[in-house]
């Protein structure tokens, strides 16, 4: 674990005092600017876009309960992180390193009728390419043998499958225009009346799984809700002249949510962090500059075959041409020897 996820870095904000203190303070400068009526005081924060901001961010635990129980609408008792699952995929530009970070929680989710432990699947992707990654990371999830519950009651013990919920924060948009954030539900219906079925199944719940996108780039001045009030520190609007840094007030926000803005002012002050966001900046340039390269592959490609078809095309009209041609000429001939002779 880098230095940056030390426990010093995990203490909660309100427990940050002294040194730690002021040089949040001094990097994170506050500003009141106008922004809107009553917008109030203005800080710096970090951008939580940036793979290694929104893993910063998610360390808290208190901050990630707050938001997972947010999104899913349902209340987090507990939230377990899972040990994770880090990636490395290596690149061209200036042989720079990037790691893929996925967040995975046990969770404990408070129910109607008592509890229920699920798998909740965290994973953010500023490009769309990472659809594949996405599938091939769900599906290891449903096949891992210790995604389970094992509960023991005297010489019985139950192994059932936990649900999976998985929560994807995406930066290109879906084409769901004026949604930032879907849920996607396996709905059960009775076929015959075409009613809902409200009883719950854990043959049905270990088979299917619950999914929630939140579209970045759709958040911008949205807040017709408390969850998107929340995701606001995500929106792209309050970006600054850095776009490593985003500016926003606390007066916006809930006082149960403040300490997430606090969360990530501290992000902006951490030399590392910000080290880190450079070398993402490097990697989304490189991962463009593949697409475009492909694309321009894929156009040489389909019109390198095109000219070929083409000129297969004009070779096969050049042979029905000479073939008529020589049609024409045994015509003549034959004409020439059927001609009655003159006397």
């Amino acid at each position: 674990m880098s230095k940056f996820f030390s426990n010093r870095m995990k203490k909660p904000v309100e427990h940050i005092t002294g040194k730690e203190a002021s040089a949040v303070d001094d990097v994170a400068v506050a500003a009141s600017v106008p922004f809107g009526e009553g917008r109030g005081e203005v800080v710096l924060i970090a951008n939580p876009i940036y793979d290694v901001v929104f893993k910063y961010l998610m360390e808290d635990n208190e901050i990630a309960k707050l938001m997972v129980s947010s999104i899913i609408g349902e209340e987090v008792v507990w939230l377990d992180p899972k040990p994770q699952e880090y990636v490395t995929e290596k690149f061209n530009v200036g042989q720079t390193t990037h790691t893929v970070y996925r967040l995975d929680f046990n969770a404990k989710i408070k129910t109607a009728d008592g509890f229920k432990l699920v798998l909740i699947e965290l994973q953010k992707a500023t490009l769309m390419i990472d659809i594949i990654r996405f599938r091939a990371y769900l599906g290891r999830q449903y096949a891992h043998v210790g995604n389970v519950h094992i509960e023991s009651k005297g010489k019985k013990t139950t192994v059932t499958p936990l649900q999976i919920y998985t929560i994807y924060f995406l930066g290109d948009d879906l084409k769901i225009c004026d949604t930032p954030v879907l849920q996607i539900f396996p709905n059960v219906v009775d076929v015959a009346t075409k009613q809902a079925v409200e009883a719950r199944s854990e043959f049905i719940e270990a088979l299917n799984h619950k999914s929630w996108v939140v579209q970045i780039s759709c958040l911008k001045k949205r807040r017709r809700s408390e969850l998107e009030t929340l995701l606001s520190v995500f929106d792209q609007s309050n970006i600054t002249s850095d776009n490593h840094i985003l500016n926003v007030s606390e007066e916006d926000f809930p006082e149960e949510y403040r300490h997430i803005v606090r969360r990530l002012k501290m992000a902006a002050s951490n030399k590392e962090v910000m080290e880190q966001m450079q070398k993402e900046d490097m990697y989304l340039l490189y991962l463009k500059q593949v697409e475009r390269k492909s694309e321009e592959k894929g156009e040489e490609k389909a019109t390198k075959k095109f000219e070929g078809i083409i000129a297969q095309k004009d070779q096969d009209l050049a042979q029905k041409d000479l073939k008529i041609t020589d049609l024409q000429k045994q015509i003549e001939e034959l004409k020439k020897l059927t001609k009655p002779e003159t006397k």
